[in-house]
């Protein structure tokens, strides 16, 4: 490593331990692997679809850096991009971005338990539970009660049940649409 790149170095870690307390300073090791960690979320960001990426909280200059790495095509121009976004990260709130990624894993527990929760909520207002819209629209401001109401007792409608499955169907892509799932 050059001596310009060794004195930044030295420098950033200079910076990221004086911003905490003495009993808590971290080793060079310790800063590696966070960094790491923010430049493999980053290229997870770098990997999602343009409309999962407009759900994720994140600044413009972050936006911008994911935008850009899409146009690069040789490796090694996209390794120093990433290792661009990993330091861009450091500003960001990586937990928030972090937790908007697992909803969108299908594979995470995060993504099951708010299904399972959308779950309940359809199937608390098929079956005419107050709460539940109350619940739905404190959490969802946005939420629209009449257009809920409409889809509920189209659900409900028993005499044909094709229809009713696919007002079923309507309520819970409603709701998942509440949950910005």
């Amino acid at each position: 490593m050059g001596k310009v790149k060794a004195r930044k170095a030295a420098a950033e870690l200079e910076a990221l331990q004086q911003n905490l307390p003495a009993e808590e300073e971290l080793s060079r090791t310790q800063i590696k692997r966070a960094m790491e960690a923010l430049q493999a979320l980053g290229s997870k960001l770098v990997d999602l679809k343009p409309s999962e990426l407009a759900r994720i909280p994140m600044s413009d200059t972050l936006q911008t850096a994911i935008e850009e790495s899409r146009r690069i095509n040789q490796n090694e121009a996209k390794r120093r991009h990433l290792q661009y976004i990993g330091k861009v990260m450091r500003d960001e709130d990586s937990e928030s971005i972090a937790k908007a990624l697992a909803v969108l894993d299908s594979g995470s527990d995060e993504h099951r338990r708010t299904f399972h929760q959308l779950e309940t909520w359809r199937d608390g207002l098929i079956a005419n539970n107050p709460d539940t819209l109350n619940e739905i629209v404190a959490l969802h401001h946005e939420a629209d009660r009449q257009h809920i109401n409409h889809l509920v007792k189209q659900a409900q409608s028993l005499n044909q049940e094709a229809k009713a499955k696919s007002a079923t169907k309507k309520l819970f892509k409603y709701l998942r649409q509440l949950a910005d799932v």
